[in-house]
């Protein structure tokens, strides 16, 4: 996948809530996320901050280092 876009593990370090959490709002419909080659789930880390800011979730402090 390309730059700017987190595993499903690092997007849950992100929004600070649990990865099953972001596998129900997938399934929901509420945050979807893109598949990978291999068909894991990737999120795009400008939607995770959209949707953080319009949720009211908190961000944590430091910086997360892109996956490759």
């Amino acid at each position: 996948m390309n730059r700017g876009f987190v595993t499903i593990r690092s997007a849950a370090e992100i929004l600070r809530v649990s990865v099953e959490t972001l596998r129900n709002w997938d399934q929901k419909g509420k945050l979807k996320a893109s598949r990978n080659t291999s068909g894991y789930r990737m999120y795009k880390i400008t939607e995770l901050e959209k949707f953080a800011q319009a949720n009211g979730l908190r961000r944590p402090k430091r910086v997360l280092k892109l996956e490759p």
